[in-house]
C-alpha cells in the first residue's frame, strides 16, 4: 500500500539519492523529491509551503557543498513553519561528536553509511511513531 507521505532526499551524490528513493519506493513511499544540497532543499521546502504538496519527512546527508546537512537541519529547526518536520541525518562518519551535534541540532535520527533497507525502515518507523505521523 502506498503512503501519502512526501519525502525530500538531500544528498550531493545522485547515486545515493537514487538508492534512497528506490528503498523508499520499495517500502511504499512513492512521493519522493530530491535536492543536491541544503540550499536547494530549503528552496524546495519554501516552494512546497506556498501551496503544492508539503514535504513530510527530510532525509539529509551530512557532507554536502554550499550548505551541509547540519546547517540544513539548523535552518529547518529555526523556521517556525518547518520546526516539527522529521529529519533523518545520513552520513559516512560515525564520529561520536557528529552524532551529538546532530542530536543537539534537533535531528530525529542518524544513520551511518553503508546501511541496509531494514535499518532505514526501522529508523523511519521509529521517527514517524515518535512524531505521531501515520506511515
Amino acid at each position: 500500500m502506498a503512503s501519502a507521505l512526501q519525502f525530500l532526499i538531500v544528498d550531493d551524490f545522485q547515486t545515493m539519492r537514487r538508492i534512497l528513493a528506490t528503498l523508499l519506493r520499495e517500502m511504499g513511499y512513492t512521493k519522493v523529491l530530491e535536492a543536491e544540497n541544503g540550499k536547494k532543499a530549503l528552496q524546495c521546502l519554501a516552494g512546497e509551503l506556498e501551496g503544492t504538496s508539503p514535504v513530510d519527512f527530510v532525509i539529509a546527508d551530512w557532507n554536502m557543498p554550499e550548505m551541509d546537512g547540519l546547517e540544513l537541519l539548523q535552518a529547518i529547526r529555526r523556521d517556525a513553519r518547518l520546526a516539527d518536520l522529521p529529519v533523518l541525518m545520513v552520513t559516512a562518519e560515525a564520529k561520536k561528536e557528529n552524532i551529538i551535534s546532530a542530536a543537539h541540532a534537533g535531528a530525529d535520527g542518524y544513520i551511518v553509511k553503508p546501511f541496509n533497507a531494514t535499518t532505514l525502515q526501522q529508523k523511519l518507523q521509529m521517527i514517524l511513531q515518535r512524531k505521531g505521523v501515520p506511515a
